[in-house]
């Protein structure tokens, strides 16, 4: 039987959804069942959740509360459900205000961060960005952009550049490298005056084989020659221009946006 496993906040639930994703990804092998309760900002929603919590025990294993609430009376609504609790403000926070010599604010629109401010708008913004330069659908503004991909048909490129955009404010276009640029060993001419904004991704032929395969079967696009030939060439014009680049092959979208942070000191925009 499964565990079911609780992500309890009083906002959207983001910050504890991904420091307890993180946690729980040390235990591979345990079955979690995983239920997302966010806006959890009164008494007697906690009370609800609560009840929730108790029918879970009734019916297998304890659950597991990971919680992001700020309000000590909800909080203690929470604990009352005798499961195992871990709530990551209370964690975390009296060290801080130990180190830092102030007690923290509770203001839950500052800590999160409402809606109309200035991070969300950035947010906004980047995301906006990246669309409307994915594919190289817009080579337009490129001066305006923090970092531009570039790489083979689905080597990773417009994943990569939405988790930069969305996490980290980060202003990322991608442009695909046709087969005329890959037979010629040059670069689109759009991307001629942004070289020290490029980044290649490359990938192993197989793989971006499977993954053609999936979308259009039996085609030239697919076959894995083709895929072999991109690869290959690919390869050879980030060497050639010295272009910085990457396998995507093993990669998550998060090691290559981190990767990519570092090496051209990108900085997150919002926290």
């Amino acid at each position: 039987m499964n565990r079911m496993v609780f992500f309890i906040s009083d906002q959207t639930g983001l910050t504890v959804q991904r420091l307890g994703e993180a946690l729980l990804a040390h235990f591979p092998d345990t079955g979690i069942d995983r239920v997302d309760i966010p806006f959890i900002d009164t008494e007697a929603k906690a009370r609800q959740v609560v009840d929730r919590i108790d029918t879970a025990t009734r019916l297998g294993l304890a659950p597991v509360v990971l919680c992001s609430i700020d309000d000590a009376a909800v909080r203690a609504i929470i604990r009352r459900s005798g499961v195992l609790c871990l709530d990551v403000l209370e964690a975390f926070i009296a060290p801080l205000e130990q180190a830092f010599g102030v007690p923290a604010s509770h203001n839950t629109d500052q800590a999160q961060g409402a809606p109309e401010s200035t991070e969300y708008e950035e947010r906004i913004e980047a995301i906006n960005f990246t669309l409307a330069h994915d594919d190289g659908v817009d080579g337009k503004h490129l001066a305006d952009a923090d970092i531009v991909l570039i790489g083979v048909s689905r080597s990773g490129k417009t994943p990569t550049s939405l988790y930069l955009s969305l996490q980290f404010g980060i202003r990322a276009a991608n442009f695909p490298l046709t087969e005329d640029d890959l037979e010629n060993q040059t670069l689109p001419k759009s991307l001629t005056p942004h070289r020290s904004k490029l980044f290649g991704l490359s990938i192993d032929p197989i793989r971006v084989h499977r993954i053609r395969e999936e979308r259009r079967p039996g085609s030239r696009y697919a076959s894995l020659a083709q895929c072999q030939f991109e690869a290959r060439q690919a390869l050879r014009l980030y060497q050639r221009l010295n272009i910085p680049h990457l396998d995507s092959t093993h990669k998550s979208i998060e090691e290559i946006s981190t990767t990519i942070i570092q090496q051209f000191g990108l900085k997150r925009r919002f926290f």
